[in-house]
């Protein structure tokens, strides 16, 4: 039986260690677009956490502040299911998004996550005592 000097089992086996880690790292991350009520989005997706922020926001939310990179959506997803905190924005309250909890079903196809939640209604950044559900389509795009 032959043995390995420990000393050169370490110059072999660190390099190659720190290959794996690097690959492991860098190909958890993933990257799709989708599009979500007239906005292409980002979803990024590392393990079972996920982001899908504005890639290119519809005019209309540019007036309440959102721009490229603006994170709409964090959370999780467990199995076909994504649950966590949206935000909605506003105009008269830019930089101030209104976060509320979503959660909701991936299509079996994977190529449409419809998230649903219960958020109080503000006027001009005042809260009303008022409460609207909201339903948050993103539909698969292409790979960005």
């Amino acid at each position: 039986m032959r043995f390995i000097q420990p000393d050169i089992a370490k110059q072999c086996l660190l390099p190659v260690l720190a290959a794996i880690v690097f690959l492991q790292g860098s190909a958890v991350m993933a990257d799709s677009c989708w599009d979500h009520n007239g906005s292409l989005m980002r979803l990024q997706a590392q393990g079972n956490q996920r982001w899908l922020s504005y890639e290119v926001p519809r005019n209309v939310l540019r007036k309440a502040g959102v721009q490229p990179g603006t994170l709409l959506f964090n959370g999780i997803k467990n199995g076909n299911w994504y649950s966590g905190t949206a935000r909605v924005f506003s105009k008269y309250c830019p930089g101030s998004p209104l976060e509320y909890f979503v959660e909701g079903p991936v299509r079996g196809d994977q190529l449409q996550v419809t998230v649903t939640g219960t958020r109080e209604v503000h006027d001009r950044c005042r809260p009303t005592g008022q409460y609207t559900t909201d339903t948050l389509v993103f539909t698969y795009s292409h790979d960005c």
